[in-house]
């Protein structure tokens, strides 16, 4: 197999540490983890300037339609989902419900209250975004046999319930 960016940085750096312990392994998968996050991140803004839509306002959407009551929450638990402010949460909706991407209701179970709610086109933008991402990570999938794919998932599985235990 050929050398990628992780090896040629862990054989460049690997003599510079002589009073510090450097371990090509962990380095070279740090590295490589850095790399397939800026590969998501790019395919992620790549979808969002095709569909025109901002960072924030994709994130917003994306909370909003991943909920527990999909397309529907009050400005509060979206914020806090966001973990934005309630005067930034504010600013974020009324640019989304001016362009037509969600629309503020009436709670159902108390009418002093406000709910946020998905409306189709902005369902439909939120979708268009996800679909190119997907397109993309699907892409990236190809490179590796379903059993390569699911060893990995496991592996990254290890590594993040690690994170999670210590968090």
């Amino acid at each position: 197999m050929p050398k990628d960016r992780a090896d040629l940085h862990v054989e460049r750096w690997r003599d510079h540490w002589i009073d510090i312990k450097f371990d090509d392994e962990v380095e070279a998968m740090t590295v490589r983890v850095g790399t397939l996050n800026r590969y998501f991140t790019r395919a992620k803004q790549a979808a969002l300037a095709d569909v025109g839509l901002q960072d924030f306002e994709y994130d917003t959407l994306h909370k909003l339609m991943i909920r527990d009551t999909p397309g529907r929450a009050s400005p509060g638990d979206l914020g806090r989902d966001l973990g934005v402010s309630g005067a930034g949460m504010t600013g974020r909706l009324d640019g989304l419900e001016k362009r037509g991407f969600l629309k503020r209701t009436p709670a159902p179970d108390d009418r002093r209250r406000v709910d946020v709610e998905v409306t189709r086109e902005g369902a439909a933008i939120w979708r268009r975004a996800m679909a190119m991402r997907g397109d993309a990570e699907d892409e990236l999938a190809t490179a590796l046999t379903r059993k390569e794919l699911t060893t990995l998932n496991r592996l990254m599985k290890k590594l993040t319930l690690h994170i999670e235990s210590t968090a």
